[in-house]
């Protein structure tokens, strides 16, 4: 098992999540980004905006199967699960 392919799809994880947070945030509220986010974060919506973005791993995923890279697929797994148990602190 090669850990930096595991690193390479945890980092893919966590940048494919930001930007699914991002383009949530473009595409379905009228704010810009950081209006966006301090708005959001102030009604306690930022946890769930995050779980939106995390859509987007499930593509990434589903790519990394389709290359035949299981172990960067491990990666972006182990991105969803780190960002789920930071929403529950959120």
């Amino acid at each position: 098992m090669n850990k930096l392919d595991i690193l390479i799809g945890f980092i893919l994880g966590i940048i494919t999540s930001l930007i699914g947070s991002y383009l949530f945030i473009k595409l379905f509220t009228s704010f810009d980004i950081s209006n966006g986010l301090q708005t959001i974060k102030q009604y306690g919506y930022l946890g769930k905006v995050i779980t939106l973005g995390t859509v987007l791993d499930l593509l990434l995923f589903l790519f990394l199967l389709k290359r035949n890279k299981e172990i960067m697929a491990r990666g972006v797994v182990f991105a969803v699960i780190v960002l789920a148990i930071s929403t529950l602190f959120i």
